[in-house]
């Protein structure tokens, strides 16, 4: 099981700060969702046409993987489903350049379980992923809203009739919002789980507190657990949301800790 940081948690800093700070805290990888102040990862200029063989020599030479580049694509919402899919290909395309093996595409995109066009969603997820297949990516979709319910999840990847498909499961999202635990989510996606987000939390008068790993709620040992017993052996990634809270706690100090904390928990295990 290896170990990397979402962008979303440091958004200030630059792209060699970034890879760097990995490096030092003895992480495997960096998942990219953001870099400084554009949110868009295919416009930033350091993957411009021009820039892109300075940048992967640069990642390269740091010795940092990428295991996946999140897009924002929200393919079950009607309002939003056609630049959703032109945005999935532009992700596709840069990791296909970049030689990152997975892109994440949601359905409604609120972590909330909220309703949306899951029909639809199953059908541009399909094409999605075999337009991923021309470039030897593989598209996973996220445990977010409707889709962090087992069973939702299930049936949408059924719809979708695609064979180039992984999960990317948010711990924090089946918990928190689906109310499934560990043992339940694993049992019934266990086979399809490429990639994991993690993050803690408590719920204070209806509302999310997200807090450092440890000091929430959120049952982060027993999910390590499932994943050991399934022999996952892909990244674990901590999704320290501070780019939509500024007010969350600074980067340096939340990634050391999530080092620290995974570290230890993975050697007692």
């Amino acid at each position: 099981m290896k170990l990397s940081f979402s962008t979303l948690g440091c958004p200030r800093w630059n792209l060699d700060e970034v890879f760097t700070t990995a490096k030092d805290l003895g992480l495997d990888g960096v998942e990219l969702r953001g870099i400084s102040d554009k949110i868009y990862v295919p416009d930033f200029d350091a993957f411009s046409d021009e820039n892109i063989g300075k940048t992967i020599d640069l990642i390269n030479n740091i010795g940092i993987k990428i295991p996946i580049i999140d897009s924002g694509a929200a393919i079950a919402d009607n309002k939003k489903a056609k630049e959703a899919f032109v945005e999935a290909c532009d992700y596709i395309n840069l990791a296909s350049k970049l030689g990152v093996k997975y892109v994440r595409i949601m359905g409604t995109g609120e972590p909330q379980i909220t309703d949306g066009n899951f029909e639809l969603g199953a059908k541009l997820f399909g094409l999605i992923c075999e337009y991923a297949l021309l470039f030897d990516v593989t598209p996973l979709i996220e445990t977010n809203g409707k889709l962090a319910i087992a069973d939702e999840m299930l049936n949408f990847i059924k719809l979708s009739g695609s064979e180039n498909f992984g999960v990317l499961w948010d711990v924090h999202h089946t918990v928190q919002f689906a109310k499934q635990t560990p043992e339940e989510t694993v049992n019934a996606l266990g086979k399809y789980i490429k990639h994991v987000h993690v993050k803690d939390s408590v719920v204070k008068d209806g509302n999310i507190k997200y807090k450092m790993m440890g000091h929430g709620e959120i049952p982060i040992p027993q999910a390590i657990s499932q994943l050991q017993k399934i022999g996952f052996d892909g990244y674990v990634s901590l999704e320290w949301v501070k780019r939509w809270k500024p007010d969350l706690q600074e980067p340096g100090i939340v990634f050391a800790h999530f080092a620290s904390y995974m570290k230890t928990l993975l050697n007692e295990k």
